[in-house]
């Protein structure tokens, strides 16, 4: 069931990919939040259904489902700061069931849901303090990062977290949305060798990717503007 849920996440990514395009250097919504926020989900509905040892966990990861669910509805200052119906707020979480995976996976969600508030420097306080051992959920975190660096401005963190997030990754899914995000970064900063490099990646190693079937347009525009 968990690989059922997996391949639809995958599936769901690959539909929202198809209709972004360059959105960075629009200065658009981030989709990578979306697929970010996608792949943590399914990762704590994966610890939700384990029971653990610890009880402090168990009720730690009993606090963290509802901040889920409240992210899943995109009520995301009810996620943050908590309801009115006994949601304690994936803040309290983090902080009152401290070294607990779930609190681990609340500072995740808090800081996905800073980022679609548009609060960037809050996102990346908790983006970065988030440490996961699964490649996949702590490849997007750092990918989400690296977005939140690129809406701040701060183009190099941008580019130095998203090549880190799609070698961690090392997938198909992800791995090329942020070696173009990082590419459209590099040509706007004039680097295009950079950007060449990150999109012949892409061309030659995620060749299966949806983002391979239209990089060479990308490779080529980096390569005129070179000259």
């Amino acid at each position: 069931m968990a690989e059922q849920k997996h391949n639809n996440g995958h599936a769901n990514v690959e539909e929202a990919v198809s209709h972004s395009e360059a959105f960075l250097i629009k200065n658009k919504k981030s989709i990578i939040i979306g697929i970010v926020a996608i792949v943590v989900i399914i990762g704590g509905i994966i610890m939700h259904k384990h029971l653990y040892a610890d009880p402090r966990e168990q009720k730690a990861q009993a606090a963290l489902f509802r901040g889920q669910d409240l992210f899943a509805q995109e009520s995301f200052e009810q996620a943050i700061n908590g309801d009115s119906i006994g949601f304690i707020g994936l803040l309290q979480v983090a902080d009152q069931y401290s070294g607990t995976k779930a609190a681990n996976l609340a500072k995740a969600y808090t800081g996905l849901s800073y980022a679609k508030l548009g609060q960037y420097e809050k996102a990346l306080t908790y983006l970065n303090d988030f440490s996961g051992k699964d490649q996949m959920v702590s490849a997007a975190v750092m990918g989400a990062a690296g977005n939140c660096y690129a809406q701040l401005g701060q183009l190099d963190k941008a580019t130095a977290n998203l090549l880190k997030a799609a070698e961690k990754a090392n997938s198909n899914t992800i791995s090329p949305i942020f070696l173009q995000q990082a590419g459209e970064i590099f040509v706007s900063q004039g680097k295009y060798a950079d950007a060449i490099k990150a999109y012949n990646q892409i061309k030659n190693k995620f060749f299966q990717s949806y983002q391979a079937m239209s990089i060479d347009k990308y490779i080529e525009q980096a390569n005129l503007l070179s000259k």
